[in-house]
């Protein structure tokens, strides 16, 4: 089984963009011609499922463990140039270790797999926590059809999963729902992609992109295209599309035990709001946040992805201080608390940045920004402010 390689064009537009951080703005040769922030450096490795496939898994930035189950079509390189999916990465990669991976069948995983189903996006699931974290635990994230996997594993791994954040997902199929209306058209979808998914006229596959965006601009849209062609064969994006629909793990919900952050477009048109009252009305104790959008994938420049980070962020902890910490604290970014921290240990410059994957120039950025924020003039100063209040002491 072969994995596809990216395309000449992608490596050309991603080595413009140094990976040494994301902290700096630069100028890119790209189309558009705007200028687009710099990436953390990712590492890219592979491992091998039980039934022999070969799954691309990569991990970025620094900070508390965060993984995110697969979901449609996603590629570890291609998504960082993306105007759909790169905020989405930039946010996580700022607060987290950010660990995910191409499911099988598209992106750099094996694209010639026998097997899709719903057991098998749990079994790789569990093989990618086994290779990244065999002891450690870790928040989950589940988006659209990823929250079967996540759900399936929080239920029966309690004590691996420190929290579950869930956005526009679902635990049961298009064809589960008992929707009669619905189930004809991911029938005529699904037959678009198996017909017209690898033309070179965007024409089918914009039928299927303006549902999952449609607040989309003109190069959004032509970008979601472009991932829906490079990224996965005709015929295995039919059967991924196929798999979708079978899924139904709404029997899970009752077992997990994880404290649970559901957020749901109000007005998805792939994923019914239903679905996500349904998740976070069988989770015991679970949040629900409804977001003003009809975005399935929701794009920066709307209301409801500031939305979001905050409400990720306030229910995994990065969104305000400890318990009992100094209020001043609070003020500060999760990589500015990285930042102390690393300081009140002693580190200079040069250290802090290799630890963090960061350039020193963005390191020296963030000691600035902490300064003002502190209202301390020197490092000893900034040492000093937070053993005094006992600054990271938990």
């Amino acid at each position: 089984m072969g994995v596809p390689p990216l395309t000449m064009g992608v490596l050309s537009r991603l080595e413009l963009i140094s990976p040494s951080d994301r902290g700096t703005i630069v100028p890119t040769l790209r189309e558009t011609g705007r200028f687009v922030e710099k990436r953390p450096r990712q590492h890219i490795h592979y491992l091998r499922t039980s039934d022999g496939v070969q799954l691309a898994w990569a991990d970025a930035s620094a900070g508390p463990l965060l993984i995110k189950a697969a979901n449609w079509l996603t590629h570890l390189e291609y998504e960082w140039e993306s105007p759909v999916w790169g905020h989405w990465l930039r946010f996580f990669s700022e607060h987290f270790r950010l660990v995910r991976y191409d499911e099988r069948g598209c992106g750099m995983s094996d694209w010639n797999v026998g097997d899709v189903s719903p057991d098998r996006w749990v079994e790789d699931l569990d093989a990618l926590v086994e290779a990244v974290a065999p002891r450690e635990r870790f928040a989950l994230l589940g988006i659209s059809h990823g929250t079967v996997a996540a759900v399936s594993f929080a239920a029966r791994h309690p004590e691996r999963v420190s929290q579950l954040l869930i956005y526009g997902g679902y635990v049961r199929g298009w064809s589960r729902r008992g929707d009669p209306d619905a189930l004809r058209t991911y029938q005529a979808i699904t037959d678009l992609i198996r017909f017209g998914w690898g033309q070179e006229n965007p024409a089918f596959r914009q039928i299927f992109t303006s549902r999952f965006i449609p607040g989309a601009t003109e190069e959004q849209m032509g970008w979601f295209n472009e991932l829906c062609r490079k990224t996965t064969s005709p015929k295995v994006a039919a059967a991924l599309m196929e798999a979708r629909g079978k899924a139904d793990v709404v029997d899970e919900l009752g077992r997990v035990r994880t404290p649970t952050l559901v957020v749901h477009a109000r007005n998805d048109q792939v994923v019914p709001l239903a679905e996500g009252r349904l998740i976070a009305s069988a989770i015991p104790g679970a949040e629900f946040v409804e977001l003003d959008s009809a975005n399935h994938i929701l794009l920066e420049s709307e209301p409801a992805w500031d939305r979001f980070r905050s409400a990720a962020l306030e229910f995994t902890g990065l969104g305000r201080g400890t318990v009992g910490e100094d209020p001043v604290f609070r003020k500060l970014t999760a990589r500015e608390r990285e930042v102390l921290l690393l300081l009140t240990e002693g580190l200079g410059n040069a250290d802090i940045a290799e630890r963090l994957s960061l350039s020193e120039k963005t390191v020296r950025n963030h000691v600035s920004n902490l300064f003002d924020k502190l209202g301390v003039w020197s490092r000893a100063q900034a040492i000093v402010f937070a053993r005094d209040r006992g600054f990271g002491a938990s």
